[in-house]
């Protein structure tokens, strides 16, 4: 699928340092577009839509703010805890405004596993559709995050 000039644009910032070391798409070779239609084909086989699955994203991050840095039981099998730092990191998509710098991690105290994101995170999955690049610091893989938080 060829891609339109926009959305060339927008690949060689994600695939730059500029906005984060390693950029968005880390050492993923695919196109914007494939990387967003392939982690969508997942979420849709997992039962899960974007909206979703960042509202639960947000749920639990808005459930360890609340404890102030402390460890927040999120479910029999979660629970979760926030870090955050100064400043605001800014969406490659154009946007106004920036977005805090907040860490989530949620472990699953069963089996030991955990998996973090930021709160770009869940915007780019929310407002993109867009989980960031194979190989990224910051790559979710849909599947995965699904199993563990829904």
């Amino acid at each position: 699928m060829k891609q339109s000039p926009e959305m060339d644009n927008l690949e060689a910032v994600l695939r730059s340092s500029k906005l984060v070391a390693g950029g968005f798409l880390g050492s993923d070779r695919r196109s914007v577009c494939e990387i967003i239609e392939e982690d969508r084909r997942r979420l849709d086989n997992a039962g899960v839509g974007c909206k979703e699955l960042a509202g639960r994203m947000r749920e639990i991050t808005d459930a360890a703010k609340r404890q102030l840095g402390g460890c927040v039981k999120v479910s029999d099998r979660l629970e979760a805890w926030v870090e955050e730092a100064k400043g605001v990191l800014v969406c490659p998509w154009p946007h106004s405004g920036g977005i805090l710098k907040r860490i989530t991690t949620v472990r699953n105290v069963e089996t030991g596993e955990t998996v973090t994101w930021s709160d770009l995170n869940i915007h780019l999955i929310e407002e993109h559709g867009f989980f960031e690049g194979k190989g990224s610091a910051m790559r979710l893989e849909p599947g995965e995050i699904v199993k563990m938080i829904c």
